[in-house]
């Protein structure tokens, strides 16, 4: 629970002020483009931050990283609740953004130290299952703060996250002990993510899970403007239309574990990069054209969000298997390139706001075709029984 929880944090950071993005616009005098960019200047610090935390926590081990994380995580978290402008919300949301990433990226490294093959796959999804209540319940949270408080409130809700997780932490045994860690001094080990580049596999997995990630925050940060704005949904009503795309996540996550012993983890994850890009192509159409009305967004938008069991943990679960002795820094790169390619697909949804649901769905179905090519282009054929 505890483990689910760290890896949660990337979600709970998020999902839970959604409802509150177009009021935070009204209170700060900021325009939708620059409250949508609250999210990517989250991803900067997401993304970046990783690279940092992975090799310390291959050579200092796991719990000690993760405690200094969610004391920034709070105080990143106290500084959103007291910003008067966007910019100076964006800040804080980035060093909000490194204090988490600790949380995430060795959460991970952690399944890697006790688990391999499928099953650290089988675990991944199951923790990634219990994980997804947080975004489930987020948008209802956010939306029920936002009924009896203010948007502020939500953050300082997030402060008391932080420090409960912090408490909750010294139940967690360290998973790395002295004899296994990473003695390499950070500077060299930071400069060994050039060579995990070169592993073609590797590129594969994390370009995969990469494009999904860029998907998945355009998806993030366009819908509370489609949903809200443009087709006048109720805040709480866009809670449970977000939460229906998370139940979907959580079955096919429980799909994956059950199943991955027997199909293999490349192979579900190329069918999951495939139903994605069908789901993202027909997004765009319906946004382009209008059919369908909003049924033709949330219709699509649950079965590309319903791949996410199938494309996370598998693509995580590889890389890792990559470089066991490396798992720190193989989950920090993963992430990095994951969140990264975030920034992209959630500052280009900004960027190109119009005012419809159109550059949301067409940055979704360009990013879904590219998780789908990296899988099909740089991991090797399937064949046979998985091992």
């Amino acid at each position: 629970m505890i483990l689910s929880t760290l890896m949660a944090f990337a979600s709970i950071s998020t999902d839970v002020y959604l409802p509150a993005l177009p009021a935070m616009g009204a209170a700060l005098h900021a325009s939708d483009g620059a409250v949508e960019l609250t999210i990517s200047g989250y991803l900067v610090g997401f993304s970046l931050g990783q690279l940092l935390w992975g090799p310390i926590g291959d050579r200092y081990g796991r719990r000690l990283p993760i405690a200094v994380g969610l004391a920034l995580f709070a105080i990143g978290a106290a500084g959103c609740a007291l910003s008067t402008s966007a910019p100076m919300l964006i800040g804080w949301r980035a060093l909000q953004a490194v204090g988490a990433c600790a949380s995430v990226v060795l959460a991970r490294a952690m399944v890697r130290d006790l688990y391999t093959g499928h099953r650290a796959a089988q675990m991944m999804s199951t923790l990634m299952t219990v994980m997804a209540v947080a975004p489930l319940v987020g948008p209802s949270l956010g939306s029920l703060i936002m009924y009896v408080a203010s948007w502020r409130a939500i953050f300082w809700t997030l402060v008391g996250v932080g420090l409960a997780t912090l408490v909750a932490l010294n139940w967690l045994p360290e998973t790395l002990p002295h004899e296994r860690r990473n003695p390499t001094p950070l500077g060299r080990a930071l400069r060994g993510y050039g060579e995990l580049l070169t592993d073609r596999r590797v590129l594969g997995y994390a370009g995969a899970g990469g494009f999904f990630y860029g998907a998945m925050f355009a998806y993030i940060a366009g819908t509370p403007f489609a949903y809200i704005t443009y087709y006048h949904v109720p805040p709480p009503h866009y809670g449970l239309l977000f939460g229906g795309g998370i139940v979907g996540i959580m079955v096919t996550n429980q799909i994956n574990s059950r199943i991955v012993k027997r199909f293999g983890s490349d192979r579900l994850l190329k069918a999951g990069t495939l139903c994605a890009a069908v789901a993202g192509v027909v997004l765009g159409l319906n946004a382009k054209t209008a059919w369908g009305g909003l049924s033709g967004l949330v219709i699509p938008l649950f079965l590309f969000l319903s791949a996410t069991g199938f494309i996370v943990a598998n693509s995580i679960a590889g890389a890792l298997a990559r470089a066991p002795g490396r798992a720190g820094a193989v989950s920090a790169l993963v992430g990095s390139i994951h969140y990264g390619t975030g920034i992209i697909g959630s500052a280009l949804v900004g960027l190109f706001a119009d005012g419809t649901p159109w550059p949301m769905a067409a940055i979704i179905a360009a990013m879904s075709v590219g998780s789908l090519l990296c899988a099909l282009l740089f991991l090797p054929a399937v064949t046979g029984k998985p091992t």
